[in-house]
């Protein structure tokens, strides 16, 4: 039997118009987008929630997802991340979260009712209607790991199929059992699926942003139930996708543990020739002006073809039969939606965009980058002559004689990056009065490998002292800035790198607002989803079997804030969540004990329902105007 749902899966008839004719195909494809781009009414208060909607192939049907809630219906677990049709329309494809048989106690009386449940039936193990697996007494409270931080209960994924003909659904069967699978796909003619397998044995690996965990790429023909490997299973896959002529699919591919975020190889696997090739390697080291590389991030659902700007973040959404749709942005600039046909090869500079909505840049702000190479002092002997940069964003005008306060902000990761995109918060804050630096240290993604693995085994050092070189370069450069009156802002590991730089530089920093950080490695080892990076970012060796040393403790304490906590003169502000698996909560009450044993001044704000990202639509708000109040109190004049 297949999962049950509290999602109600549907699919109607749609009636759309058919033109022989391609340049009228593509003329309406376009005014279609024009008519997407306008603004869309969203009917609220009504009995079912729409979660997900998939049109097929020739657009004459329309799956769609919704929440549903029945009376006294038992709570099923069901994750439609996938919701995807078959070349034939006549399935439906689609991820569920298997149904865990119930645990019951030891001491439920034999033969008595169980509420709505009907009557047990006597002996140990016992049956339920829709459920194959045995249900065991006393198994009640056995602990059942799950995939980490943003997948709490995601367990056992299993892939299942809606067949729209026979309304009726069945789960796929072949799946090794030492995998999760993920990311499904129709294979050539339907004949079966494609998905990425991940390994869950001896136990599972926190999943979200990491992209390092050991995967692979599998077929499972669905007549013979017969599963197949396709790509290396050494190594970490992700993002597989089916070329427009069912004879290629493309998909990333990067190493297993070491940084979660690395550079990654795009490949091509031959459905006919069952071979193999390299379509991106991976970049070492980018020249400049050169390709930098692919990082940490999933490519568009449809990213194959058919056969100067003041924007510097462009975004591919999509492509449709050529028609490619991109989010074009900049730091003082909002984002708009540009759409244009995808050109044949040498041609590549003749493409014509049309906007679909107008954007204007902001007048108030305006934005830099600076190219940051570290002293001599603070090079990295095995990765030497590795440079930086940083983003500043700052009021365009400034009163005669005025300063401005300047916000640092470190991003987390550590294997992250801050591009020139448009950034709501920190558009805000400079509108509020403020200077904005968001500083990529060596380590960040989108600068080549060899940047990312020189902050393995200096974390703590390298990207500390990138961040204060980044400060004082501006500082040096910038007289409309204030040094007085300069704070630091960042979460997770940038949390971790604010608390080391007021830790290090106690009369530098006027404020500190720092959201779940990391303070103590050592402490943390034991408490987080992903227990691998806490050997990883400290230059140790990770394996599931391998159990904590007093040296490596050691090795992760003295990389840690904390050691420094006793030197913190700089006010504080925590936000924490208190449902975070990546970083315990308990790391900044550990700060916050540390600094109220102290005196020093420091304020908590917990959020009991929020988890490592603080997004709940009321966290955010809050996080902000108190972050943006506690600046202005401690950064007056």
């Amino acid at each position: 039997m297949p999962p049950l749902a509290t999602q109600s899966l549907t699919w109607t008839h749609l009636n759309p118009s058919n033109t022989d004719n391609c340049r009228a195909r593509k003329q309406a494809r376009l005014q279609a987008f024009q008519r997407a781009a306008q603004p869309l009414s969203i009917v609220t208060g009504g009995k079912f929630k729409l979660l997900l909607s998939s049109q097929s192939p020739s657009g004459t049907l329309k799956a769609v997802v919704r929440e549903v809630s029945r009376q006294g219906e038992e709570k099923q677990f069901l994750e439609f991340g996938v919701l995807a049709w078959s070349c034939s329309e006549s399935s439906l494809l689609y991820v569920a979260e298997k149904k865990q048989p119930e645990a019951e106690s030891f001491f439920r009386a034999c033969g008595t009712t169980n509420g709505n449940k009907g009557v047990w039936p006597e002996g140990n193990k016992e049956k339920k209607a829709g459920v194959e697996d045995e249900m065991q007494k006393g198994d009640k409270s056995e602990y059942s790991g799950d995939w980490g931080e943003g997948l709490s209960n995601k367990r056992v994924p299993v892939l299942c199929v809606a067949d729209t003909e026979k309304s009726s659904i069945s789960v796929v069967q072949g799946v090794p059992g030492h995998v999760s699978p993920g990311q499904p796909f129709w294979a050539p003619g339907d004949t079966g699926v494609g998905f990425v397998g991940w390994w869950h044995e001896p136990f599972r690996l926190g999943l979200k942003f990491c992209y390092n965990r050991r995967s692979a790429l599998f077929y499972v023909d669905l007549q013979k139930s017969k599963c197949e490997l396709l790509s290396s299973d050494a190594r970490s896959v992700s993002s597989p996708r089916l070329s427009p002529d069912q004879r290629y699919i493309v998909y990333l591919e990067q190493d297993v543990f070491g940084p979660h975020s690395q550079c990654q190889r795009l490949l091509l696997y031959d459905w006919q020739s069952k071979e193999t090739s390299t379509l991106v390697d991976i970049v070492k080291r980018p020249k400049a002006d050169e390709f930098a590389g692919l990082y940490g991030f999933a490519l568009p659902k449809r990213c194959w073809s058919e056969d100067d700007s003041d924007f510097e973040s462009w975004t591919l959404l999509t492509i449709e039969q050529d028609l490619m749709v991109v989010s074009c942005s900049s730091l003082n600039c909002p984002p708009c939606l540009k759409v244009g046909f995808l050109p044949s090869a040498g041609s590549e500079s003749g493409v014509f965009w049309v906007a679909l909505d107008e954007a204007q840049p902001i007048p108030a702000l305006e934005w830099r980058v600076l190219d940051i190479t570290p002293p001599p002092e603070e090079e990295n002997r095995d990765y030497p002559g590795l440079d930086f940069d940083a983003l500043l964003l700052k009021p365009r005008k400034v009163k005669w004689g005025e300063k401005v306060p300047l916000i640092v902000q470190a991003h987390g990761g550590p294997h992250s990056v801050f591009v020139a995109e448009w950034q709501l918060l920190s558009a805000v804050f400079v509108r509020t009065g403020f200077a904005v630096l968001l500083v990529n240290y060596r380590g960040s993604t989108g600068f080549g490998q060899d940047s990312i693995m020189s902050l393995i085994g200096n974390v703590g050092s390298q990207d500390v002292k990138d961040m204060q070189r980044a400060v004082l370069t501006l500082l040096q450069s910038d007289v409309t800035l204030d040094p007085g009156r300069v704070s630091v802002l960042g979460g997770s590991h940038g949390g971790f790198l604010a608390c080391h730089l007021i830790g290090q530089h106690p009369d530098f920093y006027r404020a500190c607002a720092m959201r779940n950080p990391v303070i103590n490695y050592a402490t943390l080892l034991g408490t987080s989803d992903i227990p691998d990076w806490r050997y990883t970012a400290v230059g140790l060796d990770y394996t599931f079997g391998r159990l904590p040393t007093a040296e490596a403790l050691a090795t992760m304490l003295n990389c840690s804030p904390i050691i420094h906590a006793e030197q913190i003169k700089t006010p504080v502000l925590l936000m924490l969540g208190g449902k975070d698996k990546r970083v315990s909560p308990h790391q900044g009450i550990e700060l916050y004990r540390a600094l109220k044993s102290r005196s020093a001044p420091i304020r908590l704000l917990w959020y009991p329902g929020d988890g490592h990202s603080l997004s709940k639509v009321d966290t955010v708000s809050d996080c902000f105007m108190n972050t943006v109040l506690w600046f202005l109190q401690h950064l007056k004049h």
